[in-house]
């Protein structure tokens, strides 16, 4: 039985992933169980835009990847492994470490953070 403590561990994982995209973007929150990136200002939105966080919830660690709902074709080659995780259009629910599901998120992450740079 997964117990919540294990959480923290996958939170940690799912966070390296946002984590390399730092310096491009600003950190709106950096606390235990909360991590959330927004792009810089955007003159075409007049604001920052969100791009992605890891959350701790009660029953999961959920990674939210904003690009994934804004160009929905960034998900036509995600594998039926990491698409039963998804819970609604750009979040993915992990209560597990589940490496090869993570490196299919990293390279998603990758080419969400290409996509995206071409909003400003």
């Amino acid at each position: 039985m997964v117990q919540q403590k294990d959480f923290q561990v996958v939170f940690e994982q799912l966070k390296a992933i946002l984590k390399p995209y730092e310096p491009r973007l600003v950190v709106e929150h950096d606390l235990p169980g909360n991590y959330s990136l927004n792009t810089h200002y955007s003159e075409k939105y007049k604001k920052e835009v969100f791009f992605g966080a890891v959350h701790i919830n009660k029953s999961y660690v959920s990674y939210h990847l904003m690009p994934v709902y804004a160009f929905p074709d960034l998900l036509e080659e995600v594998s039926p492994g990491l698409r039963a995780r998804m819970q609604g259009k750009s979040c993915f629910n992990f209560k597990t470490i589940e490496p090869t599901l993570y490196q299919e998120l990293t390279q998603l992450t990758e080419r969400s953070f290409n996509r995206f740079a071409q909003l400003r």
